[in-house]
């Protein structure tokens, strides 16, 4: 299993750098490959996700003609996380299929449903390797919340003589982002690991050149300052057996975005790039790694979000609100109407042949509505009129205990009741309402606030999240 075998290997490769002789019998086929004037010694590299199989050495002399189909197995076009928000999004290719994301542990039942024991857990803001070789398994990026993901490349590299193979090496490189809690600072950690090689090789000599840089910026006005390691950096293969961490910190000033005076919002593309210089003797092709990956930064500073003075930066990548039906949930009938919802639209009201509620999936998203005030007692009134006309004017008493009306989506978000009005390709009739208990209606509506507050959630198209029901 390719976990298993990558932490099994970079347990091998810590105790390498602990026990010198170990080292030395790593290194020691590497210098076997002298310079020889009747011999044509070149170097192929290979970019790989970090869940391929690494090259067999024996299995490509016997087969020569794989190595033509290697480069074509993994694509060398950087993407951004399928779930990237906002102007990045529209700005690079995105990841064809969705990240791994972390799961949070199940929230436990409450011994009290009084609202200040009503809370959503504070989102993951760090993240070690072994989590992020873990959760990438056979994705491209994992997703542990809006202030940690990682994503990573395996780079195999095939050294030939005369055409022929006769010897390979291998490194990972995993890149870790995570940003402290109301913090405008955001830190990519690099991670070179899982070094291996085989037979007879140049790669101890080999240079590794490392550069993350942001190459666009929304406002292209906006300035960032940056600390850590010195990009691009350097360093053979033989130099990162010995420190494989380096940092690189980003930091926006508040003040530079594009609507400062709702959202002060920056938006970001970084990408990650690795090439490769064979050593002297061996020969390689001009263009030897590429781009890595993009991640989508963003900073934000707002008057209805945490630190509202400074502010804070984030991942912008959707992230999902979960609701649970499990019993003694507080929100348990809010979650058990919206999974209604999802599941059996046409027997939700009001009444409609072919209802799809947004937020069931990442497209189309939920959009958080906070500026237009009107906009949501709109969406509000029409929840209630329904209600009513579907339920009795007396829902609220009917079953002997208080009971409210509850709309999905939410009346604050843009994709409420009242979504239609507003847009003309909106269908009529698209949402779903329910009388449940006011206890459940109120406990959603506390942790709804708070999802919206944790996760740094911002009004309008530049954000969005999505709906989960767990049990």
């Amino acid at each position: 299993m390719k976990i298993r075998r990558v932490l099994a290997r970079a347990r091998i490769r810590a105790a390498a750098v602990l026990v010198p002789g170990l080292v030395a019998s790593l290194l020691m086929p590497l210098s076997s490959a002298q310079a020889d004037g009747s011999d044509s010694l070149s170097m192929e590299s290979y970019m790989r996700p970090v869940n391929a199989e690494p090259l067999d050495l024996a299995e490509l002399q016997q087969q020569p003609s794989k190595l033509r189909g290697l480069s074509s197995e993994d694509t060398t076009q950087a993407v951004l996380p399928r779930e990237t928000l906002g102007q990045a999004k529209t700005f690079a290719p995105l990841a064809t299929e969705a990240s791994a994301r972390y799961q949070p542990p199940g929230r436990k039942p409450l011994a009290s449903r009084a609202p200040t024991a009503i809370s959503l857990p504070e989102p993951p803001h760090t993240m070690t390797t072994q989590e992020c070789v873990a959760g990438l398994a056979t994705k491209t990026f994992y997703i542990k919340s809006r202030y940690a993901l990682c994503s990573g490349k395996q780079f195999e590299q095939v050294w030939l003589r005369n055409g022929q193979p006769v010897g390979t090496s291998h490194f990972d490189v995993l890149a870790i982002g995570t940003i402290p809690k109301d913090s405008r600072t955001i830190t990519i950690t690099y991670y070179f690991t899982d070094f291996t090689a085989a037979k007879e090789t140049g790669a101890a000599a080999m240079g590794i050149t490392t550069k993350g840089s942001v190459t666009h910026r929304w406002p292209s006005t906006a300035a960032y300052t940056q600390g850590g390691v010195t990009m691009p950096f350097t360093r053979t293969w033989s130099q990162l057996l010995g420190e494989d961490t380096y940092k690189h910190t980003l930091t926006v000033a508040a003040g530079q975005g594009s609507d400062s005076a709702k959202t002060d919002l920056i938006a970001a593309v970084y990408v990650a790039n690795i090439s490769l210089k064979a050593p002297p003797a061996w020969s390689s092709l001009p263009i030897t790694g590429g781009d890595l990956f993009m991640l989508p930064p963003r900073w934000d500073k707002a008057p209805y979000l945490p630190n509202a003075a400074a502010g804070a930066a984030s991942w912008a990548v959707l992230t999902p609100l979960q609701y649970s039906t499990a019993a003694g949930a507080p929100e348990r009938e809010v979650a058990l109407h919206i999974q209604k919802a999802f599941t059996t639209p046409g027997m939700t009201q009001p009444p409609m042949a072919k209802k799809d509620l947004p937020g069931k999936g990442p497209d189309p998203a939920l959009t958080r509505l906070f500026w237009d005030t009107e906009r949501r007692g709109l969406n509000r009134n029409r929840s209630v009129y329904n209600c009513k006309k579907y339920f009795g004017d007396f829902y609220a008493t009917s079953a002997g205990y208080a009971r409210q009306c509850d709309e999905y989506p939410m009346a604050s978000t843009y994709e409420g009741a009242g979504h239609s009005d507003h847009d003309p390709l909106a269908e009529p009739g698209n949402f779903s309402v329910l009388p449940v208990k006011k206890e459940d209606n109120e406990a959603a509506g506390i942790l709804l606030g708070q999802f919206y507050d944790k996760n740094r959630v911002i009004d309008g198209p530049d954000d969005g999240f999505m709906v989960e029901i767990t049990s």
